[in-house]
């Protein structure tokens, strides 16, 4: 197996599922329990707390741990639009966000509040000049993906940042791809809400936390208890918290070691390899202004559904599409769309998302294997790509 799909999740490093597995056991208390078994659990989420805090260079007491970013991203639009709704109903974010932020705005805006989505330039960078003519005086929220899931394209999530806080608009940012791949201080992103998932940095899924500014007021998402101040009801995930814990820590040796930089390294070597050696190949995204891991490319004559099964059955390569929430739609992705794609080449994206874990051996093994692959499906019909797409055999009446 060569997994290439790290932007839809990481495997859980050694040393976080290590951590999180007294807690699965042994150390089962609830964090809210008076006894010590009680008192265990909360120290244990306090410490994972802390961790989350390091690593963004924020306080303990701005962060709110939860179930992952999607959580967040719903917390942060829903919490800001009902506090702030006396103040002013519009919304200003991007075209190529992820669902977990566009459906909540899509929401809010069936509930009254007007969304103003940017546009971005060929290579994903939002349009600076767009954004801000878009800010009015009933503006009470941004929001802006720091590095494009699809892409890997970086966001200029300062300048934005210093717009809004002229302003005193609120900003939100979703970091899910970015936090633990490379340096995210809060303060110098000039932030007020920032959301995360631990399973993006080797962490466990069903981790992830949200960053509130001290002074930043929103209303809860998931009300029924007193755990974390009121701002996030329910017994606390403790196993998985404590292994995003150890990722934050980890992620922050990661990085002072050096080891995203070498996996920005292989994916240079990716996409010389590509462009080199594949005809008809587009790389799409910025050259330069991207994370570490992330290459997407469309391939000309090919759906990206029927490369992404091809290069699994044939060569064991795990890629993707994209974000693997829309997994299985064959609709051009709206992402290729917003950066100029037409149809036939948004359909073809193709992302390939490296990892710490990745080899020089598996890149080169791709780059051999993917040229073969691409002239098999080129030469299918394009009724015989649809079966492939769809599970179906080639002989399906």
């Amino acid at each position: 197996m060569i997994y290439l799909d790290h932007a839809a999740t990481t495997p859980l490093h050694p040393a976080a599922f290590e951590a999180m597995l007294p807690y699965l056991k042994d150390n089962f208390g609830n964090p809210s329990s008076l006894h010590h078994l009680g008192k265990a659990a909360k120290f244990a989420v306090e410490e994972a707390r802390e961790s989350v805090a390091n690593l963004l260079n924020a306080r303990p007491a701005e962060i709110v741990l939860n179930s992952g970013a999607t959580e967040g991203n719903n917390h942060a639009l829903k919490g800001i639009a009902a506090r702030l709704q006396g103040k002013g109903k519009h919304i200003v974010s991007t075209q190529i966000e992820h669902d977990a932020t566009l459906h909540p705005l899509l929401q809010l805006e069936k509930a009254g509040f007007e969304i103003t989505f940017v546009g971005v330039d060929e290579n994903g960078v939002v349009r600076l000049d767009e954004l801000e003519n878009s800010l009015r005086a009933d503006t009470i929220l941004v929001s802006v993906m720091h590095a494009n899931n699809e892409l890997g394209t970086l966001q200029p999530i300062a300048e934005i940042g210093r717009l809004c806080r002229a302003r005193g608009i609120v900003f939100h940012c979703d970091a899910c791809q970015s936090v633990g791949h490379i340096p995210v201080d809060v303060k110098a992103l000039n932030v007020d809400l920032l959301t995360l998932s631990a399973h993006k940095f080797y962490g466990a899924k069903g981790a992830g936390a949200l960053y509130i500014r001290r002074g930043v007021r929103l209303d809860a998402l998931i009300e029924g208890g007193h755990q974390q101040k009121g701002r996030r009801a329910g017994t606390e995930n403790v196993a998985s918290l404590v292994a995003m814990g150890a990722a934050c820590q980890l992620a922050r040796e990661a990085i002072t070691r050096g080891d995203e930089a070498r996996v920005a390294a292989l994916r240079q070597r990716l996409i010389a390899g590509i462009e080199n050696g594949v005809s008809g190949a587009h790389l799409n995204g910025h050259r330069v202004q991207r994370v570490p891991g992330i290459a997407n490319f469309s391939f000309e004559g090919i759906e990206g559904e029927g490369l992404i099964l091809e290069l699994d059955a044939r060569a064991g390569v795990c890629a993707s599409t994209g974000s693997a929430c829309a997994a299985g739609s064959l609709d051009p992705s709206p992402v290729l769309l917003a950066i100029g794609l037409e149809n036939g080449l948004a359909r073809a994206g193709t992302r390939f998302s490296l990892g710490r874990g990745t080899t020089e051996a598996e890149i080169d093994e791709l780059l051999r294997q993917l040229p073969e692959v691409l002239e098999s499906l080129r030469v299918l019909s394009p009724a015989v790509r649809a079966a492939l797409i769809g599970g179906q055999s080639d002989d399906a009446g």
